[in-house]
């Protein structure tokens, strides 16, 4: 059987196509760092949200030095606290949790970006830099007033940041 130049070089794109296919699907699957919320990972009753001593009072808590904990919590249409402060050259884990639906929560600019879903705790880790503000956005659809479900990540000096009462430990 003969095959024609043309079918084989058709052939060998075909293929060479699909590894590349399977080779970024697989990428994007394990090589960015990219991880769904873990079985480990601690959940909460998205009913009894005002229960929970973490996000009965959404706040931002001192936990080290340089070191900060922002617990938030999501829910149609916005978020709690906003805005969100923190001093400026510090670390600052966010917990957000919903109480309702699933919401996005991207803190745009800085690559922090995660899924929230109602009864469970994400978390992720921002670097601050100089007193700058940053946007906080869903990016997950939630409903009809999606489009205006912001908030905002202040970053201040270490001084105005102590002077509104932030700094507890």
């Amino acid at each position: 059987m003969h095959i024609h130049a043309y079918e084989k070089l058709w052939l060998a794109l075909s293929i060479v196509l699909i590894l590349a296919l399977i080779g970024t699907v697989t990428y994007g699957a394990v090589g960015p760092g990219v991880a769904m919320v873990a079985d480990s990972q601690s959940t909460i009753d998205a009913g009894g949200i005002d229960e929970d001593e973490r996000f009965s009072e959404p706040r931002v808590e001192r936990v080290g030095e340089n070191e900060y904990e922002a617990y938030v919590v999501a829910y149609q249409f916005g978020f709690e606290p906003t805005p969100i402060v923190v001093p400026a050259n510090s670390t600052v884990t966010l917990q957000v949790t919903s109480r309702d639906v699933i919401h996005g929560f991207e803190v745009v600019g800085t690559g922090a970006n995660t899924m929230v879903v109602p009864g469970e705790v994400s978390e992720i880790t921002v670097e601050t830099d100089e007193p700058t503000e940053y946007g906080i956005v869903c990016n997950e659809y939630c409903g009809a007033g999606h489009h205006v479900m912001e908030g905002k990540l202040h970053v201040v000096s270490q001084s105005e940041f102590e002077n509104r009462g932030g700094d507890s430990e």
